[in-house]
């Protein structure tokens, strides 16, 4: 089972305006690299940096290496379904 603690921690991590940002930027399914999702949150690149770390460090991202570049990924299936799920509450209620 989940703990408050673990659920408080990743709900502060996507309630961020740039992580969500970030993210939401990810759930066409595409790989991005930093830099891409740095201009998708609106934030610098060094901004972005620490984000991705942060998430990458709770398992929301993967990272992959190509040649000198890192591409960014949701980390599972689990993390898009959360997403959308969160997406649709924000949306608002039914009409």
């Amino acid at each position: 089972m989940v703990t408050v603690t673990a659920l408080a921690r990743i709900a502060a991590l996507v309630g961020d305006p740039a992580r969500a940002g970030m993210l939401a930027a990810l759930m066409d399914g595409r790989v991005l690299t930093a830099a891409e999702l740095a201009r998708a949150a609106s934030v610098t690149p060094q901004t972005a940096s620490g984000h991705l770390a942060q998430l990458t460090q709770a398992g929301l991202l993967a990272v992959a290496r190509q040649g000198r570049h890192r591409y960014h990924r949701l980390a599972s299936p689990a993390v898009a379904r959360m997403l959308e799920g969160v997406m649709a509450v924000a949306a608002g209620p039914p009409a």
